[in-house]
């Protein structure tokens, strides 16, 4: 019988896995005795979803089929509300989690969402690699889930529309907007006058094509591979919002596991997500081009009058009163003052 191991710590964890990578290659093939469920709302083409299904694969045969780890993407075991609450409760033990969607349980985790905060990926990664990022999975271990330290990156955010641009913050006035089931991203709209409308990601694409929303807004890649831009014309180049994504094991899942297979598959999710980093780099860069080749429009606003209105709004200093002193001292740390 399995007998309940505790928790390594991240940084045993790297050690650990030098020290049993050898012997766990000397394994005899065999069923799969530990055999976990990984759910994504993501869809299969996402960096993300390839690099995933690639260190599952690479922890499988490494482990000797000890660990075999089954990825579900496009929201098939459930939208991301659904998931999460499925990985807190133990019937799914890994979940690709976006901290805005984790915001639901605990304000502070949206703490990246803040609008307009980030002027870089540079600056993005800095906070997230750092202490504002330990924050934010500080968070998700209370409310119950075990976050790998290595983030994966989903993106500067864009808004698309069917039937114009965002050239400023007067355009979203009364446009619904699609947007997660996150409170900061809503609040954000709202303050900028748009009418948003919370949709699951795998709704999406019947609401844009029935009309049900005007428009949304997403990374380019997941613009591309979830094929909105099928059913949009335009897309402004905001960079809004930074987001992102860990992989997240429910705690009792993760402590099941012994030892050498903890440090086998936080080796590989780890590695994984440095290689995604450099691939959304690579991506980001021929998105515009792949995309306007199919007919979206692309226009570069000036984020200032943005900030502006967020400000005149009381936007930032409502979020900063929502999210606490912590973690907005930790936010400003990295961006400078906001608020």
């Amino acid at each position: 019988m399995i007998t309940r191991r505790t928790l390594i710590t991240r940084t045993s964890l790297a050690a650990a896995g030098a020290l049993a990578s050898p012997a766990i290659l000397h394994w005899p093939a065999n069923a799969a005795e530990f055999a976990y469920k990984y759910g994504s709302a993501l869809p299969d083409g996402h960096p993300m979803v390839i690099r995933s299904r690639e260190a599952a694969a690479k922890i499988k045969e490494e482990s000797g089929g000890k660990l075999d780890i089954t990825l579900y993407p496009s929201s098939v075991l459930g939208q991301d509300t659904a998931m999460m609450s499925q990985a807190i409760a133990g019937a799914l033990e890994i979940y690709g989690m976006s901290l805005d969607i984790l915001a639901q349980r605990n304000s502070s985790a949206a703490i990246f969402g803040v609008g307009f905060a980030f002027p870089d990926y540079d600056t993005a990664w800095k906070a997230m690699d750092g202490d504002l990022g330990k924050y934010c999975r500080s968070i998700a271990d209370k409310v119950g889930l075990y976050c790998m330290d290595k983030a994966f990156d989903h993106g500067f955010r864009q808004i698309t529309m069917k039937s114009k641009p965002i050239n400023g913050p007067d355009d979203l006035k009364g446009v619904k907007i699609r947007l997660p089931v996150a409170p900061l991203f809503i609040s954000l709209f709202k303050a900028l006058g748009a009418s948003p409308t919370p949709i699951n990601l795998g709704e999406v694409y019947s609401a844009l094509q029935t009309g049900l929303v005007d428009g949304q807004e997403n990374p380019l890649i997941l613009i591309d591979t979830a094929k909105f831009n099928e059913v949009q014309k335009y897309c402004s180049m905001t960079n809004h919002t930074w987001v992102g994504l860990h992989i997240s094991f429910n705690p009792a899942a993760w402590k099941r596991l012994p030892p050498d297979l903890q440090a086998l598959a936080y080796k590989h999710f780890s590695e994984a997500a440095i290689a995604e980093r450099a691939d959304w780099q690579q991506m980001d860069k021929t998105e515009i081009e792949k995309m306007t080749k199919g007919g979206l429009v692309f226009n570069k606003p000036d984020p200032k009058p943005f900030q502006e209105a967020l400000r005149k709004a009381g936007f930032y200093p409502d979020v900063k009163k929502q999210m606490g002193d912590e973690a907005w001292k930790l936010l400003e740390q990295y961006t400078g003052p906001l608020a």
